[in-house]
C-alpha cells in the first residue's frame, strides 16, 4: 500500500517543512479533518452526486470498481470486495493464497449507510481502531454522499500526523467513486 510518511527529525529546518508540507496537504484536501490529537482524529468529506441513492449504492459497495488501486496492498483493484451484510469483510485479495481485511462491515441500511470498522492502510499495523461511516441522503437532483472517519488509539509519534495523509487519500476514494456513478472517468 502507499500510504506513507516519513518523519525525519534531524534538523529544526526538516522539522519546520514537514510540518508546513502536513498543513498544505490538509488546505488542499476536499474534506476536512475535524479534529487531530496524538490519540486520534476525525475526517469528514461531502460530496453531492448527480444520481439516486440505489445508484451510488450499488457502486458503492462494488469498491473494486472505483478505488484507487495504488491505494491497495496488491495494485490491483479488482482484488477488493465489500460484502454489506453485519460481519461482512471489505476485503482484497493477494496472490499465494493471501488476503487482507481491510475493515468489517458493522451497519447497513441500503440505499442509506453504510458502517465499517477497522483501521485503514499503514494504520492496521498500530493499536488504532477506527469506524468509517458512508451516509447516502437524497435530494431532489443528486445524493449527498457523506462519509466519516473517525481513529482513536496509539500510533508512535502521534495519530494527528496521519491525518492529512488520511484525509487526502479518503478525498481521492469519494472524488473516485462520484466520478464512477457520474459515468466519467476517475483520475
Amino acid at each position: 500500500m502507499t500510504w506513507r510518511i516519513t518523519v525525519p527529525i534531524r534538523s529544526p529546518s526538516r522539522t519546520i517543512l514537514i510540518g508546513v508540507s502536513l498543513m498544505v496537504l490538509a488546505r488542499t484536501s476536499p474534506g476536512a479533518v475535524v479534529e487531530a490529537t496524538p490519540t486520534g482524529f476525525l475526517i469528514e468529506h461531502e460530496v453531492a452526486i448527480q444520481a439516486r441513492p440505489e445508484k451510488v449504492y450499488t457502486a458503492l459497495i462494488h469498491v473494486e470498481r472505483w478505488w484507487a488501486p495504488m491505494h491497495t496492498y496488491s495494485g490491483n483493484s479488482m482484488n477488493l470486495s465489500i460484502d454489506p451484510t453485519p460481519g461482512g469483510c471489505f476485503c482484497e485479495h493477494l496472490g499465494s493464497g493471501g488476503a487482507v481485511e481491510h475493515m468489517r462491515v458493522i451497519n447497513v441500511q441500503p440505499n442509506k449507510l453504510l458502517r465499517m470498522s477497522g483501521a485503514l492502510g499503514p494504520l492496521q499495523a498500530s493499536g488504532l481502531a477506527g469506524s468509517l461511516t458512508w451516509m447516502l441522503v437524497p435530494g431532489p437532483t443528486a445524493t449527498t454522499l457523506r462519509l466519516s472517519y473517525s481513529v482513536g488509539g496509539y500510533l508512535k509519534g502521534g495519530a494527528d500526523k496521519m491525518a492529512p495523509v488520511v484525509d487526502r487519500v479518503l478525498g481521492e476514494q469519494i472524488q473516485r467513486l462520484k466520478a464512477f456513478v457520474e459515468g466519467r472517468r476517475a483520475s
